[in-house]
């Protein structure tokens, strides 16, 4: 923690840095804009030596996660902010030094780390509460992986859940389109006698056959590659495809492991993906459907060719992810794009530390500092993944200009 001096005289060194003109000019700049803050977030300027592990750290594979990132900005326009939804984290413009300091950054993680401290500066987030105004310094991490599934390309016994392709009849609405201040909202639905509606539930999907079926696989697992979002599906002759999000329904998600702490039949430390799975196969076929149930959100694929391997799936940031380095977080509160030192006890990994970067979103990661932690695929993410439950700490690494704004108000020492 800086003392308030510290932080002062910091303040100050970014601000003085982000204004300064590249030639002389005979009028001094113009007064930085503030940015208006997010009521739920809160901002700490911090040194890099604050940064425990910084100096050890492997950041080559967030180097190279913030430069696919980057590839997706090359199509915007200077102007739009990063996310109009999180306008702290400043403009397309703000970022455009980054990412092309990364394209020219040489191979390995002290020339990433040199990089990185040349064009961004460190800042803490904090979750302020909204009734109390306190703030805290940690949120919650979960964490996701990519599942292989077995599957096969018709009906069999033990196969007897589809896999689907988004339905024609749903329909996405992006609000931006109708009015500014929503950008970056959507809403599903369906047209019903000219209007829109809500689309249908899992179980009514389930018998409406919503939806072209591509594949068949086993109940429990497709449920829960439902909730990972998508996964590698691995067919009878051994032949590879990824089953990559196409769209949901639009209904609030549903834990069913909650459903099972609520009704008594597990204790909250056994609610983990293999506690319910064990419950699951232990009750048969009837209670797994009427547990399914109970969640009314469905996720719909499409299949693609496995051609690389080594990449994870797309986020819904539009990049594929990566391994331990890629997060996805609640897009009201965070942008896509963002680098960000996190610090927390992950399984296995106790007193973990590591730079990742924001390029996902999912329906159950929701307000400030709660995070989903990508682990990518294989028997170690799933057993990983399926126990991550910690408490993580935030810093995110901002460009200059960004961080002048975020403390414009505030007097430099």
């Amino acid at each position: 923690m800086l003392r308030r001096f510290d932080r002062l005289a910091l303040i100050g060194v970014v601000l003085l840095a982000a204004c300064q003109p590249t030639t002389p000019e005979p009028e001094p700049e113009p007064d930085v804009p503030v940015v208006e803050r997010p009521e739920t977030l809160d901002f700490q300027p911090v040194l890099w030596t604050d940064l425990s592990g910084w100096d050890e750290e492997d950041l080559a594979p967030a180097l190279q996660a913030f430069r696919r990132s980057c590839q997706r900005l090359d199509r915007r326009a200077d102007a739009d902010a990063l996310n109009p939804r999180a306008e702290w984290a400043g403009r397309v413009e703000d970022w455009r030094g980054a990412c092309a300091a990364a394209a020219m950054t040489r191979e390995g993680s002290d020339a990433a780390r040199a990089s990185l401290e040349a064009v961004f500066t460190p800042v803490r987030l904090l979750a302020r509460e909204a009734e109390t105004g306190e703030t805290r310094e940690t949120g919650l991490m979960t964490g996701y992986y990519e599942p292989f599934v077995e599957v096969r390309r018709a009906r069999q016994p033990g196969f007897t859940q589809p896999l689907r392709r988004r339905p024609d009849d749903l329909v996405t609405v992006d609000l931006g389109r109708f009015d500014d201040s929503l950008s970056g909202r959507r809403i599903v639905g369906e047209v019903r006698n000219g209007q829109l509606v809500e689309y249908k539930d899992r179980t009514t999907i389930e018998t409406s056959n919503a939806g072209e079926v591509f594949a068949w696989g086993r109940p429990i697992d497709v449920f829960f590659l439902q909730i990972q979002g998508s996964g590698r599906l691995v067919f009878a002759d051994g032949h590879e495809e990824r089953a990559a999000f196409a769209a949901h329904n639009g209904l609030p998600y549903r834990s069913i492991g909650r459903e099972l702490i609520n009704r008594g039949e597990l204790e909250a430390h056994a609610a983990s993906k293999q506690g319910i799975e064990a419950w699951l196969n232990e009750n048969g076929p009837d209670a797994t459907a009427e547990l399914f149930g109970v969640n009314p959100r469905y996720v719909f694929f499409q299949s693609e060719n496995l051609d690389d391997p080594t990449l994870g799936p797309r986020g819904s940031a539009g990049v594929p992810l990566t391994p331990m380095a890629s997060i996805a977080v609640d897009t009201g509160v965070m942008a896509h794009g963002v680098p960000v030192w996190l610090s927390a006890d992950l399984p296995e990994l106790e007193g973990w530390h590591g730079l990742v970067v924001s390029q996902d979103s999912g329906g159950a990661i929701n307000g400030p500092l709660r995070g989903d932690f990508f682990w990518g695929w294989g028997e170690t993410a799933e057993r990983r993944a399926g126990t991550t439950r910690a408490q993580a700490g935030w810093v995110v690494l901002l460009p200059h200009t960004v961080v002048a704004r975020l403390f414009a108000d505030t007097e430099p020492a």
